[in-house]
């Protein structure tokens, strides 16, 4: 298992109260989350801004179950998507950036046959709207290393070639990895609309 070293000895430093390291972390990580936060929330910038706030003060107070198992910056994002999901619900909104269509043609015909004009009647809206949660849902429940290969290849379009280098890895190894995690979404997509469609049934039952 890799242990990011570097990462250990910043958060061991931060736990020290050093404000210099703190001050750094801060600067240096601020406006990646921010870049980060920025894609799920429709190009909002207050809304970046405050969520990257938000995910660099939790974080601050959880330094002490950092493991190092993952680069600290990967920990990061992983806290950033779910206060994005966080920031979402309160606000009663969804991210409607949709990945893996690629992969999925049966997500995207979903998401297209909602988007036609003539269907985009009060019902059909609200449609589109769970079915864009759902995806939301299953990929902040991916593992955070499935999660950031995902938004780096579909939403940032990073090549494999950057992806590998982000990871420290080689592009074969990063190819199975991406593989591995669309299929993690895959799995848990379908779980989650299974039991979506089943949850409707029931409420529509006389």
């Amino acid at each position: 298992m890799t242990v990011y070293l570097d990462d250990k000895k910043l958060v061991k430093q931060l736990l020290a109260g050093n404000e210099q390291v703190f001050d750094r972390f801060f600067r240096e990580n601020f406006s990646r989350l921010y870049r980060f936060a920025l894609v799920r929330l429709s190009e909002d910038p207050e809304a970046a801004r405050e969520v990257a706030q938000i995910t660099l003060t939790r974080a601050i107070r959880k330094l002490h179950t950092y493991r190092a198992e993952a680069a600290l910056f990967t920990w990061l994002c992983a806290i950033c998507r779910n206060e994005t999901s966080n920031w979402l619900a309160k606000q009663g909104r969804y991210r409607e950036h949709i990945v893996l269509t690629e992969d999925f043609p049966e997500v995207q015909a979903a998401v297209d046959s909602f988007q036609a004009p003539e269907q985009m009647d009060p019902e059909h809206h609200y449609r589109r709207i769970e079915l864009l949660r759902l995806i939301q849902v299953a990929l902040d429940k991916l593992p955070a290393r499935y999660g950031d290969v995902l938004e780096w290849k579909y939403i940032e379009g990073r090549s494999i070639r950057e992806i590998s280098s982000r990871l420290d890895i080689g592009p074969e190894a990063t190819q199975s990895l991406l593989a591995r995690a669309k299929r993690a979404f895959a799995e848990v997509y379908s779980a989650l609309t299974e039991g979506h469609e089943r949850g409707q049934g029931e409420l529509v039952k006389p």
